[in-house]
């Protein structure tokens, strides 16, 4: 049939990247055969561990459910995650996640409604990336699979319904919605594999071709950016001109004509290094726990109870007595003043640098925005290292050998440090300002590695 012909020419040479992609065009029912298995294997992890019993002290991975799936999710599943996305893209998005696949494929059952206006704000994944965070903190996602099961199912619920409201066999929640679609989108910015469009080649072909369901509603003729494909494999070889393919890691930050987006850098200096940074650390800080107990001792010392009482539902603070661990509403308004608090103080720091460094430049293409993004590899470095933490916490209780960890974090932050100031340069020389503006630009933006690498320092050094 015509119009199932594919533009794959056996004759014509192609690379072996180029290969991976039109395999995973060519293969998509074993794909979804992945998929499916993965979802059942996510539902069992997130719904059967919330209704076992708290682990007894000599409990292990390998024989209790609720640390086995702790571990899978937040020490394997999440770190995984986030190196995936840097060097590969958005792979998890379109070929793995339970989420996007469920969403998309209810949809073929749905009412197909038009998107509303407001549902297509981009400030949305900022907002869902900032609330499921600080929820996740109150509830003690990481620690206990009930609020494991009420965050992530509740996310999968949501995506269940867009899909059965607006779908059309599209992912509507991951394009617009998701909590994490943001964090994957600046991440990819620095991913060295994409899927190239020849825009040239496309234009100019006039063969015969199958037309291609982007899930996620990428214009494909247009793309220039890894940050919302989720590569799929799906237009791979579209009209011969489409590919999997290498680039530099910085090339899309550094390509003029790939516009920096307001939402894009918010997300990455207020979300990613602003409240998911005070998310990692707040439980080691020591200013977070003078400021608790001096808090706690003027409220015992006028005879204020109320903010001291722990008789709170645990889908609201963390309640669970038989663990000994209960939060406070004291504990509750902390944790939000800190997380909100110390992730606005964190990403307005990070914004000085890209302003400075902008309005000296002068230079069209060199907004604070792109100055912003260019903080992608230590966003990348820093939320690979927090949540690192929880893989650790899980390595040391089973007692494992953790020699090289100090090394491990080191290196990672200097890769993120050293990569951002690179791009930074590489940026500023592309400027057309004299060498005292570039100069001090380059200083400016000196701020961002110098502040994410202290606090990161304290953390894992001096705390």
């Amino acid at each position: 049939m015509a119009e199932h012909i594919l533009q794959f020419h056996a004759s014509q040479p192609r690379g072996r990247l180029e290969k991976i992609g039109l395999f995973l065009r060519r293969h998509r029912q074993p794909i979804i055969a992945i998929q499916w298995l993965i979802v059942f294997a996510y539902a069992g992890l997130v719904v059967a561990p919330a209704f076992l019993p708290i682990p007894a002290e000599d409990a292990h991975l390998w024989d209790n459910l609720r640390l086995f799936a702790q571990f899978c999710f937040w020490g394997l599943w999440w770190p995984g995650v986030m190196i995936a996305t840097v060097t590969l893209g958005r792979v998890w998005c379109g070929l793995f996640c339970p989420e996007g696949f469920i969403s998309e494929w209810i949809s073929q059952f749905g009412r197909g409604k038009a998107l509303p206006g407001w549902l297509k704000w981009s400030g949305w994944p900022f907002v869902a990336f900032v609330a499921t965070t600080v929820y996740g903190q109150l509830v003690s996602v990481y620690e206990y699979p009930e609020a494991a099961l009420l965050v992530l199912g509740g996310s999968t619920v949501a995506a269940i319904v867009i899909g059965l409201l607006y779908g059309r066999e599209k992912r509507i929640w991951c394009r617009y919605l998701c909590p994490a679609s943001g964090v994957f989108a600046v991440l990819a910015k620095i991913a060295p594999l994409h899927y190239k469009v020849d825009r040239e080649a496309w234009d100019r072909y006039e063969g015969q071709f199958e037309p291609v369901n982007c899930a996620p509603l990428v214009d494909v003729r247009r793309m220039t950016s890894a940050s919302e494909c989720h590569s799929c494999g799906r237009c791979a070889g579209q009209r011969e001109a489409v590919s999997l393919s290498w680039r530099s890691p910085f090339s899309e930050i550094l390509d003029f004509n790939n516009i920096a987006k307001t939402p894009d850098a918010l997300t990455l200096v207020y979300g990613v290094l602003g409240v998911a940074t005070a998310a990692f650390q707040w439980t080691v800080s020591p200013l977070f726990l003078r400021i608790k107990l001096a808090l706690a001792d003027w409220l015992v010392d006028h005879e204020h109870f109320a903010l001291l009482d722990n008789d709170v539902p645990w889908w609201l603070l963390t309640h669970y007595p038989e663990a000994n661990d209960t939060f406070t509403w004291l504990d509750g308004g902390l944790i939000l003043a800190y997380l909100i608090g110390g992730g606005f103080l964190i990403g307005s720091l990070l914004l000085i640098g890209p302003a400075i460094a902008s309005r000296l430049l002068k230079t069209a293409g060199l907004n604070w925005q792109r100055f912003a993004i260019a903080q992608a590899p230590l966003a990348a470095a820093s939320v690979i290292l927090g949540l690192s933490m929880l893989t650790v916490s899980h390595l040391k209780a089973e007692h494992f050998w953790l020699g090289w960890l100090p090394y491990f974090r080191i290196t990672l932050l200097t890769l993120g440090c050293s990569a951002c100031l690179w791009l930074v340069f590489a940026l500023i020389l592309r400027s057309t300002a004299n060498f005292g503006q570039k100069a001090l630009a380059l200083l400016s933006m000196l701020i961002p590695p110098v502040l994410i690498g202290g606090i990161w320092t304290l953390v894992f050094f001096v705390w």
